[in-house]
C-alpha cells in the first residue's frame, strides 16, 4: 500500500527501504552484482549469460551478438522477470499481516523514486549508467582481457550502479527487470516503465558505440 510521506511515497515492500529490509543500499547493490555475478559463471557458457535486453543490444551492436537472436533473448528475458516477481510476490504475500505488495522494489521517478528525483534525472542517470555498463561488459569480455574474470568486472560494476542509483531511480539498466515487478507494484510503476525501456536501450546502444570508437575488437 502506497502512503504520501514528505512529498513522495514510502514503500512499505521495497528491497531498497532501508527501515524494512536491514541490509540497506550497500547490501541490496551487492545482492544485485553478486547475483549477476554467479550467474554468469553458471549459465555464460550456455548462452552468454544475457539476463538484460540492454546488454543484448549492447552487445549486437558492438558485433558480439547475432541480430537474429535478438528478440528471442528479449522475450526470454522478459519471461523470466515476470516468473521471478511471481515467486516474490508469492513469497511476500505470505508474510503475517500482509496488505498489498507496495512499491515492489519497482522503479520510478517523481514520487515514485526513493528520493523524489525528476523524470530527467532518471532519464539522464539510466542512460549514462547503463552505456557505462556495456563498456565495462564489452571490456571485460574483450580478447585481450584476462580469460575467466569478466563476470567479477560485470557483477562489481551492477553493484557500483546500485550504489551510484537506487537514491535516484531505485536502479533499473535492466528493463526486463523493471517490466517483472512493475506488474505486481502498487502505484504508477507500470505508468513509469516506458522509461526504463526507452533510456536502458538507448545508453546500450551509447555504450556499444563508444567502445567500437574505441577501437577494441
Amino acid at each position: 500500500m502506497w502512503t504520501p510521506m514528505g512529498g513522495h511515497y514510502s514503500m512499505p515492500i521495497d528491497t531498497a527501504g532501508v527501515a524494512n529490509v536491514g541490509i540497506g543500499w550497500l547490501g541490496v547493490s551487492f545482492a544485485f552484482g553478486l547475483t549477476v555475478l554467479t550467474m554468469a559463471y553458471t549459465v555464460g557458457h550456455i548462452s552468454g549469460g544475457h539476463f538484460n535486453p540492454a546488454v543484448s543490444l549492447g552487445l549486437m551492436i558492438g558485433g558480439r551478438f547475432p541480430a537474429k537472436d535478438l528478440l528471442p533473448y528479449w522475450v526470454a528475458q522478459v519471461l523470466g522477470a515476470i516468473a521471478a516477481a511471481v515467486v516474490l510476490y508469492v513469497i511476500v504475500s505470505g508474510a503475517p499481516g500482509f496488505e498489498g505488495v507496495g512499491g515492489f522494489a519497482s522503479n520510478g521517478y517523481g514520487e515514485a523514486s526513493p528520493e523524489g528525483y525528476s523524470m530527467m534525472s532518471a532519464l539522464v542517470i539510466e542512460i549514462v549508467l547503463t552505456a557505462f555498463f556495456i563498456v565495462i561488459i564489452l571490456g571485460a569480455t574483450s580478447s585481450g582481457a584476462p580469460a575467466g574474470f569478466a563476470p567479477i568486472a560485470i557483477g562489481l560494476a551492477l553493484t557500483l550502479i546500485h550504489l551510484i542509483s537506487i537514491p535516484v531511480t531505485n536502479t533499473s539498466v535492466n528493463p526486463a527487470r523493471s517490466t517483472g515487478v512493475a506488474l505486481f507494484a502498487d502505484g504508477p510503476a507500470l505508468a513509469q516503465l516506458w522509461l526504463f525501456w526507452v533510456a536502458p536501450l538507448i545508453g546500450g546502444a551509447i555504450g556499444a558505440l563508444i567502445w567500437k570508437a574505441m577501437g577494441d575488437d
